[in-house]
Parts: C-alpha cells; sequence; structure tokens
C-alpha cells in the first residue's frame, strides 16, 4: 500500500539535481489579476493605436497651445505702460517697498548699495540694456536679460513690486557708492 501512494505522490512532483518541484496551482486572485492584466494591455493599445488616443506629445501640444492663448490674452488686457503712465504709478509707491525687494532678490548680483558685483553698476549713466528710462528699467526687470545671465523676474515678483524696484535703482542714481564697478554699456545723459 505504501508503495501505491509513493507512486500517486511522485506524479504530484518534479525532481531535477535534487531539487523537488511540487505541481501547486496558482492562486485564483493571481489568475485573475493575470488575465485582467492582459486585457488591459490590449485594450491599451488598441486605444493609442488604432482609436486615436492622445499621446503624451499630443496632450504637451494642446496645453502649449492653452498656455500661449492666455499669455496673448494676458499681455491683450494688460495697460500699456508709457514713461508718463509709469511716472504717475512711481509717484504712488513708497521706495522702500523697492528696497525690501532689490535687497532679497537683486543684491547678490548687484550689491547692497547698487554698486554691481556680477551684475552691473546701477548707479552709474552707462547702460547694457536700454536708456535707463522708467520703461527700459521696467521691462530689464521683468523681462530678465539671457545673455547677461539675468533671470525674469516678471512671473516672480507682482507688478507693483517690479514698479517699486525700478523706482529704488532710478532713487540711487549718482549716489557714487564705494567700490563701484567700472561703467559697462553705453554713456546715457
Amino acid at each position: 500500500m505504501q508503495d501505491q501512494n509513493d507512486g500517486q505522490y511522485k506524479q504530484n512532483y518534479h525532481e531535477y539535481d535534487g531539487i523537488i518541484e511540487h505541481d501547486n496551482n496558482l492562486p485564483t486572485w493571481w489568475l485573475w489579476l493575470f488575465f485582467l492584466t492582459i486585457i488591459f494591455s490590449a485594450l491599451y493599445f488598441l486605444h493609442y493605436e488604432f482609436a486615436g488616443g492622445l499621446t503624451l506629445n499630443d496632450e504637451l501640444k494642446i496645453h502649449m497651445a492653452e498656455l500661449e492663448k492666455s499669455k496673448a490674452s494676458h499681455v491683450a488686457t494688460a495697460p500699456v505702460e508709457t514713461e508718463e503712465s509709469l511716472k504717475e504709478e512711481f509717484d504712488k509707491l513708497d521706495v522702500n517697498a523697492g528696497v525690501a525687494v532689490f535687497t532679497s532678490k537683486c543684491a547678490a548680483c548687484h550689491g547692497q548699495e547698487l554698486q554691481g558685483l556680477i551684475g552691473p553698476n546701477l548707479t552709474d549713466h552707462f547702460w547694457i540694456h536700454g536708456k535707463g528710462t522708467r520703461m527700459d528699467i521696467v521691462k530689464i526687470i521683468r523681462d530678465g536679460a539671457a545673455d547677461k545671465g539675468m533671470p525674469p523676474w516678471g512671473p516672480v515678483l507682482k507688478r507693483e513690486e517690479i514698479y517699486a524696484t525700478a523706482k529704488y535703482i532710478m532713487s540711487k542714481l549718482d549716489s557714487k557708492p564705494a567700490g563701484a564697478k567700472p561703467p559697462q554699456g553705453e554713456e546715457v545723459k
């Protein structure tokens, strides 16, 4: 009787190099999960290859178009800046707000006294970009100067902060700080 059980037992396993492998069935939950992943992969393939599902590149193009449309509408609704409108805005602003923004964002490159470190000296009448007008200073703060390594601060700062910083820079013209960087750019009188 024992021989008969041994024979039956030997049919349910496989032995190779001393390793015994039993013939156990996989759990039902595992089989269902396996079959569901196969079905999902087939549907996924059909959706993106034949049914016109949006790829990541297509989604990126759509989002970029929306961003450009939003940017265009923002530019269209933004008030037109003129030298006169900026003068009126500057008159309303407190220069101390500009000091705080300049100290936290700009002083690392332009120095605490605007004397110039990595960036140019902002207290003389030499300008690399523009002519040193209110509009030019606001534009450089907002849009940056990629060729000189200055980041655009428009996306980070509020409009009032940009204007206050520009007012502070204009208030320091001709202050002649100690250790000022030599003139760079074109002289503007």
